[in-house]
């Protein structure tokens, strides 16, 4: 039975293309659609990019960005936003006008500043920009741990002592509530996430995938997240089931045969396509 107008969970998600099909747009489309919901698109920048890195970035005109944003927001019935890739300062603070016009139900901030290949994807100008407009509208910021650490202008943790340590600048940035993804230690046996949120942290654990293939997994998880608020879930539940969608993402990975270098995660290990 088709869903009616009211009934389809929609998610928005604004961010860069990647033309090798493993993060930004491509990979959120997959991940909203992998976890049950209906995924539309503005793109803000044209990457070249495969699994060995970004070789070239083109953002989209401001004038094409915004009306992307006014042709989805003026028909579809979008309930939750996700926000990847904006790459300078003139995106962000437009991207933040439209969607003070628009205002969504649930806002997710994904602050993606440097690739998994360690490109830079964010200008060092902009981060100030996505501090003081966008991010004290988010219900959930998503940053990694150096994403982390350069919002609040700290050393980037190297272990969950230190990570526990930036909860209180995290939580002074503004936004509702934080998941500092700790990924980057790569010494546990476990990938814990702390979801900060107003008067309680708490460490989400599930165990490590040893893979080269995470490409994308920013950009995944929180469309994950995004999409799960948009069907209903609190944000509590959403994150957790978030966090169990990238964890299978990522232990499907090596399914995948994608490219030399950092292939993508699996975003349809449920079998929703034959990828043999």
């Amino acid at each position: 039975m088709p869903h009616s107008q009211d009934t389809t969970p929609i998610v928005l998600t604004i961010a860069g293309s990647d033309s090798g099909g493993g993060a930004g747009i491509q990979a959120d489309i997959k991940a909203i659609s992998a976890t049950g919901s209906y995924a539309c698109s503005v793109i803000t920048a044209i990457t070249s990019q495969n699994t060995h890195g970004v070789s070239a970035i083109h953002p989209v005109p401001l004038e094409h960005i915004e009306s992307q944003l006014d042709a989805v927001f003026s028909d579809l019935n979008i309930v939750a936003v996700k926000i990847g890739m904006l790459a300078d300062a003139d995106i962000i603070q437009l991207v933040a006008r439209k969607l003070r016009q628009y205002t969504p139900k649930f806002l997710v901030i994904d602050p993606v500043m440097v690739a998994t290949s360690g490109d830079l994807l964010l200008q060092q100008s902009a981060i100030s920009t996505l501090k003081q407009e966008l991010i004290p509208m988010a219900d959930l910021l998503t940053p990694n741990l150096p994403e982390g650490a350069a919002l609040v202008g700290k050393p980037v943790p190297q272990s969950e002592e230190e990570m526990g340590a930036l909860i209180a600048d995290l939580r002074a940035l503004g936004a509702h509530s934080v998941l500092l993804k700790g990924g980057h230690l790569e010494q546990d046996a476990n990938s814990n996430d702390l979801l900060i949120q107003p008067h309680s942290s708490e460490l989400l654990r599930a165990k490590r995938h040893p893979t080269v293939n995470t490409h994308g997994t920013g950009c995944t998880l929180s469309s994950a997240i995004a999409s799960y608020l948009a069907q209903g879930n609190r944000l509590h539940k959403a994150v957790y089931l978030g966090k169990q969608y990238i964890s299978q993402a990522i232990a499907h990975a090596d399914e995948l045969s994608v490219g030399g270098g950092h292939g993508p995660v699996h975003h349809f290990f449920n079998g929703h396509v034959n990828v043999r």
